[in-house]
């Protein structure tokens, strides 16, 4: 399983992922590529793209789903008692 899952955040006007300009404590964002400006910062980009959050966490989901279901095989491989459907 990995140890740090990615995405990237767009901005919610002109769809850019890469041209964000932020302060020191990300309180301030501003897209360059359209010039909207997030005065709520990093939450309120956050905010903003729900969508880009699932898909990661839907990833964590399949991979710790793979990952338990290995484990469980591997631990009771060869055991007749135990069966893992």
């Amino acid at each position: 399983m990995k140890e740090r899952y990615t995405g990237k955040l767009r901005c919610a006007t002109c769809g850019d992922t890469e041209s964000f300009e932020f302060n020191d404590d990300k309180s301030y964002i501003k897209c360059v590529k359209c010039n909207r400006e997030y005065f709520g910062g990093y939450d309120e980009l956050l905010s903003y793209n729900q969508e880009t959050i699932e898909e990661v966490k839907g990833q964590i989901e399949a991979d710790a789903e793979a990952y338990v279901r290995k484990s469980l095989e591997d631990t009771f491989k060869g055991n007749n008692f135990f069966k893992i459907k």
